[in-house]
């Protein structure tokens, strides 16, 4: 499903995420930035050592945070790295909302033209898969009503109920 806003293309897939041809793809990361399991594993061992090297480097960031690396081996040439909330942690929308926000941000701050985006915390941090659609989709459509140079955002969805909990949730929303 596609949906315009202003001059971005907001798209919905179902696939893997390592193997969107987008300029960024995003890492639903933990603070500590070590890659691990879910979307994390994946992202490390298609992309090879160098993401984690980065990671390394920067050290991490903040829940609702987000930074930039290579994408290494992958097709996108950069990862955005957003650290999502674990449930129970407390305010776990508003960090949702921020990490979504951060990973817009950062891929305009390096005129990225498209980046991809996981149902970010929906795995083992056990966010509401509905919520999560909610919010990231909410937050993103208003970020791309503003000024903006990206061209395309896509979700990335795995498996075919997330893909149509969050399809439902944009045939739902106005614009």
């Amino acid at each position: 499903m596609e949906k315009k806003i202003k001059n971005t293309t907001l798209e919905l897939v179902e696939g893997d995420i390592t193997e969107i041809e987008t300029d960024a793809i995003v890492n639903a990361a933990n603070s500590a930035l070590k890659l691990g399991g879910g979307v994390a594993g994946a992202i490390a061992r298609k992309g090879g050592p160098k993401i984690q090297e980065e990671c390394d480097r920067i050290g991490g960031t903040f829940v609702g945070g987000a930074v930039i690396t290579t994408g290494g081996n992958l097709k996108a040439a950069h990862v955005i790295h957003a650290v999502g909330p674990r449930m129970g942690e407390g305010n776990e929308d508003e960090k949702l909302r921020n990490a979504t926000l951060n990973s817009l941000r950062v891929a305009d701050e390096h005129h990225l033209k498209s980046i991809a985006f996981p149902a970010i915390s929906t795995g083992i941090f056990g966010f509401p898969m509905d919520r999560c659609a909610e919010i990231m989709l909410s937050t993103t459509m208003d970020y791309l009503s503003g000024d903006t140079g990206l061209e395309k955002v896509v979700f990335c969805l795995y498996g075919g109920e997330a893909y149509q909990v969050f399809n439902r949730e944009l045939e739902n929303r106005p614009r």
